[in-house]
């Protein structure tokens, strides 16, 4: 945390300048009072960038919406049924809420949403403490409303807790975990994005309240979880659900990764080895890719690659085996993120870049010819980058020698596929004749044959390299020959 007092210059600056000075003077005219809340305030005090900018007021949407109109260039009310409006004030999106809380019935995915009248009502039922701190700009008074001096509003010992890098609840965890049972992975992505450490009465509410998070949505539950893996170093979030119980209701394929290791088949842990696979990946990304944002499918495949191993899981005399895990870790990968209502690209990618995790092992047992090369870039398409990334992240042997000769073996493989490419522009790898030529060659229109032999001859042209047109056109008419008639 920085120091008071460049953490209060910090807030006034945040207080007196763009859209907080702006609104803090046009709601105390309307009327009502006016805080920053939450993130800003929080990290103001860390010394972090203060990026979004949340407000809270006593006023509600429609009043709201009235005061920001003719400040804002737009206006969104998309949040209007739980008391929030957005807008744009001098490029800024900003958004103002009404005091509120969000009640559970326990039973239904939606949250009750009530309205409230006081700023410390609110904020005792928000999420965590360091969350639950406000900067006061409008406050009510004996005359009605006036704009005072910033004036940090602390009423759970957020302050105290940002100190002791400590993640808590404002009120008792159970209670706060009742209303909102999303707040549970949102307390496992704050330890990770904070690097703070929720406090241990939090993580004892979170194992008994492990199972209620099946009460929110899938939509919601996967958004937590991106969040999570969007942060630099996730594992320690992930550490914290899976010891709580909660990840065997969100996402129990990787809590079942920590196989039982008897003393007659000693093998590695896989849940540990996934959880060093992401992180080395995220360390990769930075690396190859300075300055892009998270890939959360690449992070995805890298935490679920090995998903496939406890179902396939056999003792063979001292020795554990785990075939087509692979196959099966693809199948069970796709399954899980449809559960949790991710799109069908990133389905169907993680499900993928899962699928394909082995295929370069197949490089270090034997010499691979060109058109092994090609074949090895054709299945990955356009994944290929994050198949670099994932297969080399997958290395996590402590046996220096082994993981140097993986290594130098990818860097062979990475410099073949660059050669390959410049000679034979891999990365738009097609046959060499297309649809149209092939069915004016056999003189056929368009049919299930045309795309039988399109997938000949890229067959060809994969084991082959770039062929003429006429040895192309030679080859599809005697395979045309050969063919079984229909």
């Amino acid at each position: 945390m920085t120091s008071m007092a460049e953490a209060t210059a910090r807030l006034q600056q945040v207080a007196g300048s763009g859209p907080t000075a702006v609104l803090a003077d046009a709601f105390a005219a309307a009327g009502f009072e006016l805080s920053l809340v939450g993130g800003p305030v929080r990290d103001a005090l860390l010394g972090r960038a203060t990026t979004d900018l949340d407000y809270t007021t006593d006023a509600r949407a429609d009043d709201i919406l009235a005061i920001v109109r003719p400040l804002s260039d737009a206006q969104w009310d998309v949040g209007r049924e739980f008391g929030t409006i957005a807008c744009r004030i001098d490029g800024q999106t900003v958004e103002v809420t009404t005091y509120r809380a969000d009640v559970y019935d326990g039973v239904t995915r939606k949250p009750e949403v009530t309205f409230g009248d006081e700023l410390a009502d609110d904020l005792v039922r928000r999420d965590f403490t360091v969350n639950a701190m406000a900067l006061q700009l409008v406050a009510r008074a004996d005359a009605g409303v006036e704009r005072i001096p910033p004036r940090l509003v602390d009423v759970g010992g957020g302050l105290e807790h940002l100190l002791a890098r400590t993640i808590d609840t404002p009120q008792a965890p159970e209670v706060s975990f009742r209303d909102d049972p999303l707040r549970m992975l949102r307390a496992a992505r704050f330890e990770a994005q904070l690097g703070f450490h929720v406090a241990d009465r939090v993580r004892a509410a979170m194992a008994d309240a492990a199972a209620t998070i099946l009460n929110i949505s899938a939509e919601r539950v996967r958004d937590e979880l991106v969040k999570l893996l969007s942060t630099p170093d996730p594992t320690g979030g992930l550490r914290l659900l899976t010891d709580s119980g909660i990840l065997d209701h969100v996402l129990p394929e990787v809590p079942a990764l920590r196989l039982e290791v008897d003393e007659h088949a000693h093998h590695k842990d896989v849940y540990e080895h996934s959880l060093t696979v992401l992180l080395q990946g995220i360390a990769l990304e930075s690396t190859r890719n300075p300055g892009a944002a998270p890939d959360v499918v690449s992070r995805l495949a890298g935490l679920l690659h090995d998903i496939g191993k406890p179902a396939t899981r056999r003792v063979e005399g001292n020795a554990v085996t785990f075939y087509n895990h692979d196959v099966i870790g693809s199948r069970l990968a796709a399954k899980r993120l449809k559960a949790l209502r991710f799109d069908n690209d990133t389905v169907k990618a993680v499900a993928r870049l899962v699928e394909l995790h082995l295929r370069f092992y197949g490089y270090m047992d034997a010499s691979w010819t060109d058109a092994a090369v090609r074949r090895y870039v054709r299945d990955a398409g356009p994944l290929l980058e994050r198949l670099h990334i994932l297969t080399r992240s997958d290395v996590t042997t402590r046996n220096r020698r082994k993981a140097e000769r993986l290594d130098f073996a990818y860097d062979d493989l990475e410099h073949r596929i660059a050669e390959l490419a410049e000679q034979e522009q891999l990365d738009a790898m097609r046959p060499d004749l297309d649809g149209e030529q092939i069915m004016a060659i056999l003189g056929i229109g368009p049919s299930r044959a045309v795309g039988e032999a399109y997938r000949m001859l890229l067959d060809a042209r994969i084991e082959h390299g770039p062929l003429e047109p006429e040895r192309a056109e030679t080859m599809l008419r005697e395979w045309w020959a050969a063919r079984p008639a229909d």
